[in-house]
């Protein structure tokens, strides 16, 4: 039995990227409340009083007024003084969406038997094990809510000194695949500057950390049924005033790990934030997702990856593999037999399965897009019919 620790980490909704990335998602989601048929590949870049926004868009009726959505967005978030590192009402905002080019489109119009193709070529990857109840690996799905706690507790105002960037990780120890006991917390949490009130860094640090371990890591850690050390390090360099797009500069998609599963498990490349689903590098891999969690529900596995891979203007995808790292209760090709039987795999059967074509993408834009429940593709609705049909072995 090998024993090994597994780290992920988690940003909070302030930090630069995934404020490029909340600012994407709003621009599609406005888009496609006015026209669901909307073609928006759509990328953000912050940095000090500024935003820049571009991309490509495709829509026959409807506009997006980029400077109240990014502004709006920002004040969401939390950037609502210059000193938090932006300033939602004095930002400088640059917009060079244009048009998208006629040969990409092609790739979502061409028909192939009169099925809408796929948006591109690429691979996508799912997963999904029997670590937590929402059937994600543990060190992500943690650090996720300490990250999520922060942003809590900062808006809800119990700790009113926290300011919007942040970040967390969590180093879980595993017996082969069974996390056994969480090890290490790391918290990187904004705050405002507390110098004159506690004279001396040191003190505002011990202040920070007995706050922070109170009210945000205690509380998200008692959620989940593992013994945990409290071995916790929070603002290691000892300060964290400056943050946010004044101390780093932000990219759509630049946080493709955090958005999965936390290294624990592959991926395939493709960044979910600011493309509406004919990209299938968002639905190819919110349905695999969708497909993993519903074969280790129906307990056919407790662990398995999903790999899609599709061509552009083509509806069929180009191969799907299956991996349950030995965990099956039937082999790989077998279930590999079951997703091309049970599930539906061409982008228009997709998009119309998890009801893609609504304005819901700004809620994944931090905290994860797997994990949590109200998103369609968490649904194992599957699962019972699935664990019917093939589940053996005394496997109830």
């Amino acid at each position: 039995m090998r024993k090994y620790l597994f780290t992920s980490e988690s940003v909070t909704e302030g930090h630069p990227d995934k404020v490029c990335d909340a600012i994407s998602d709003a621009i599609l989601d406005n888009l496609l409340s006015q026209n669901k048929l909307a073609h928006v590949a759509c990328e953000t870049l912050v940095t000090k009083g500024m935003v820049v926004v571009t991309g490509e868009v495709k829509i026959d009726t409807g506009f997006a007024d980029i400077e109240r959505i990014v502004k709006n967005t920002l004040h969401e978030i939390g950037y609502t003084d210059s000193s938090f590192g932006m300033a939602y009402d004095e930002v400088r905002v640059i917009s060079t969406i244009h048009h998208q080019s006629e040969d990409i489109d092609l790739g979502v119009s061409r028909e192939d038997n009169g099925e809408q193709g796929a948006g591109d070529q690429g691979m996508m990857f799912g997963f999904a094990c029997d670590e937590t109840k929402e059937l994600m690996p543990m060190p992500i799905q943690i650090a996720h809510r300490l990250t999520e706690q922060l942003a809590k507790v900062r808006k809800d105002k119990d700790l009113d000194w926290l300011r919007p960037d942040g970040k967390s990780q969590v180093s879980v120890e595993y017996e082969d695949f069974t996390p056994i006991r969480v090890k290490k917390v790391v918290i990187a949490a904004q705050h405002e500057d507390m110098i004159e009130k506690y004279e001396s860094d040191d003190k505002v640090g011990k202040f920070i950390f007995e706050e922070i371990k109170k009210y945000v890591i205690l509380p998200v850690l008692k959620q989940f049924e593992i013994p945990f050390d409290e071995d916790f390090t929070i603002n290691g360099t000892g300060r964290f005033v400056k943050g946010g797009p004044e101390a780093d500069a932000g990219l759509t998609g630049r946080k493709i790990i955090v958005d999965t599963y936390g290294g624990m498990g592959r991926h395939g490349g493709g960044a979910f934030s600011g493309k509406d689903p004919s990209k299938v590098d968002r639905s190819g891999a919110y349905m695999a997702r969708y497909i993993a969690k519903n074969l280790v529900a129906a307990k056919l596995a407790k662990r398995i990856e999903i790999q899609l891979a599709y061509s552009i203007g083509i509806a069929e995808p180009v191969s799907v593999n299956v991996d349950s790292f030995g965990t099956g209760i039937v082999s790989d090709e077998k279930l590999e037999e079951i997703v091309r039987s049970e599930f539906t795999l061409k982008p228009a059967e997709i998009i119309r399965k998890l009801d893609l074509l609504r304005p819901i993408y700004k809620e994944t834009a931090a905290y994860g897009h797997f994990g949590r429940e109200k998103f369609p593709w968490e649904n194992t609705d599957k699962a019972d019919d699935l664990r019917q049909k093939y589940a053996k072995n005394g496997v109830k």
